[in-house]
């Protein structure tokens, strides 16, 4: 073939390809502003309460306009990346002896996945009642060799919202909580999924960052709570009786805790609401660790006046992360919370995934939100509201030792970001709403 025709056919090749590019990304930006109408926001807030996060009066507001009890008597343990979270999971699946009700947002291929399959499936045999109840949208990528294990074993799998029901609008709201409870007495949530990529210490690229919490007490029936919801919706079954709601849980400890859903499209907003009062709240630190800040004019102002009256407002965002959109989507209000004197760090050392809020060293919560409108107002969320200084304490240690991995972003850095970071955050505008 001659030169010149290759080099015309290369060219009219090439011209295609971009075409192709641009046609994506403009039906990409249909798509997102329809699904964006197709959403919700959280209630529009215009005045905060003026009670301090050691107030007891703190409490009982986040009980008054949260709709859930804050409750005593628990105890509740810290844990911190894979090599606490699976070994945890795992050993309060083997010691199930009349139920196992387990919400998963995330599974995928593995040997920790195949692990905990295989420890289900054991207790299904063995006559434990297992429920498992699997988001239709995060967990395709599960092997269907697993399913089968637990399937053949008699435990009782389903779907939340399958995809393949074709409602854009019900595809839209996804069940991004994570809920393990055994016996109705002992309960396992955060923000991690059954995923290799879960595994490890946090500190090594290809393993994230992540936490969990580990509880026993009165608490852990509002946790069945929120799985029994899910569950009803896709089930229409109503689990009850003494198997997954133990008449009287005994205490264990003396941390008080409050289990806080939220369910956008029953009209539940409490997790939002939550983190607005708890930032509020705030006299002397707010320490903030989320994967993803695609914050609102209400929450980003909270945040800009709480540094504005000396409050130490400290973000840790990710400095990897999975999905570069909403990287772009937030990071172009930086400029504006680093302006106000509030500290932005980027964790460098793996995939940062993990979501806490400590709030005066006396206040915090782990949970499976991310500051973003996804969660606020089309997932369905879960957080535990710690009201306990020294679990408090012990997440802003974990906080500390995370900074010492991260990089400290500057305002004179953040304005000097090149025009290609600027046009992603320019593109991201119109899927702000469903990221």
């Amino acid at each position: 073939m001659p030169t010149v025709a290759l080099r015309e056919r290369r060219s009219r090749l090439t011209r295609r390809r971009a075409l192709a590019g641009v046609i994506a990304v403009s039906v990409a930006l249909l798509l997102a502003v329809v699904v964006a109408n197709l959403g919700s926001d959280p209630p529009v807030v215009e005045t905060l309460p003026s009670v301090a996060a050691a107030d007891p009066a703190f409490a009982a507001t986040l009980e008054a306009q949260l709709g859930t009890p804050v409750v005593a008597g628990n105890r509740a343990a810290l844990l911190l990346n894979g090599d606490e979270i699976f070994p945890a999971k795992l050993a309060a699946i083997r010691a199930a002896r009349t139920s196992i009700t387990y919400a998963e947002y995330f599974w995928a291929a593995g040997d920790v996945a195949q692990a905990i399959a295989d420890a289900l499936a054991e207790r299904c045999r063995a006559g434990v009642a297992v429920r498992i109840l699997l988001d239709g949208a995060g967990t395709l990528a599960m092997p269907r060799e697993q399913l089968d294990t637990l399937l053949t074993a008699g435990c009782q799998v389903r779907t939340f919202r399958p995809l393949s029901d074709w409602s854009v609008r019900r595809d839209n709201n996804r069940n991004h909580r994570r809920v393990l409870v055994v016996d109705g007495r002992l309960g396992l949530t955060g923000g991690s999924g059954v995923s290799e990529k879960w595994t490890g210490d946090g500190r090594r690229d290809e393993h994230w960052r992540d936490t969990d919490l580990r509880l026993e007490g009165p608490a852990v029936r509002w946790l069945q709570a929120a799985f029994a919801e899910n569950w009803r919706e896709t089930t229409h079954e109503i689990l009850g009786g003494p198997a997954y709601f133990p008449p009287t849980p005994p205490a264990m400890g003396d941390t008080r805790l409050q289990i806080v859903r939220s369910s956008p499209t029953a009209g539940g907003y409490a997790v939002y609401t939550m983190l607005l009062l708890a930032m509020a709240s705030a006299r002397r630190s707010i320490l903030v660790t989320n994967p993803y800040f695609v914050l609102d004019d209400r929450m980003l102002d909270t945040l800009v006046g709480a540094a504005r009256h000396g409050v130490r407002v400290v973000l840790l965002a990710p400095g990897k992360i999975d999905h570069a959109l909403v990287r772009s989507a937030g990071r172009g209000d930086f400029g504006r919370l680093l302006r106000a004197g509030v500290e932005i760090f980027e964790y460098q050392a793996a995939l940062l995934h993990s979501k806490t809020l400590v709030v005066d060293g006396v206040w915090a919560t782990v949970g499976s939100t991310n500051l973003d409108n996804r969660s606020f107002a089309l997932n369905d969320e879960l957080n535990v509201a710690i009201y306990d200084a020294p679990l408090a304490r012990r997440l802003e240690q974990a906080f500390d030792a995370d900074l010492r991995y991260a990089r400290r972003l500057e305002y004179a850095a953040w304005q000097r970001r090149g025009l290609k970071t600027r046009l992603l955050e320019a593109l991201s505008l119109p899927f702000r709403d469903v990221l």
